[in-house]
């Protein structure tokens, strides 16, 4: 069975710092682009950043950038997303996917992230 497990999401205070892991099991991990992808309450699903099977390229989109960095551990069928400065427009379930932005195929169950004061 091909699973993604997301964990590490929490309520955290504007500016402060989050680690989500995503357990993956039932595929060859290292075949695969990985990518993290959100939804906020009452909107749309928003890509947010991703990573090449090998680990060698990274995307994020702009809001991103210098906060956010995914990373991965293919002798532990791990990704990880290191999210620091978190604003409140930050807030959402965060999804670890199997795939890039332009297109994806696995889903975790989502884990959920609050930023407030």
């Amino acid at each position: 069975e091909v699973q993604l497990v997301e964990s590490g999401g929490d309520l955290v205070q504007p500016g402060g710092s989050l680690r989500l892991s995503c357990a993956a099991s039932g595929f060859t991990f290292d075949d695969y682009a990985m990518s993290w992808v959100r939804q906020a309450p009452g909107k749309g699903l928003e890509w947010v950043s991703g990573i090449k099977s090998n680990g060698s390229n990274t995307h994020s989109v702009e809001s991103m950038k210098g906060r956010f960095t995914i990373s991965r551990d293919n002798a532990k069928n791990t990704l990880t997303l290191q999210m620091n400065s978190l604003r409140v427009e930050d807030s959402a379930v965060y999804f670890c996917v199997r795939g890039w932005y332009n297109g994806y195929d696995v889903w975790g169950q989502g884990t959920q992230v609050t930023v407030s004061s």
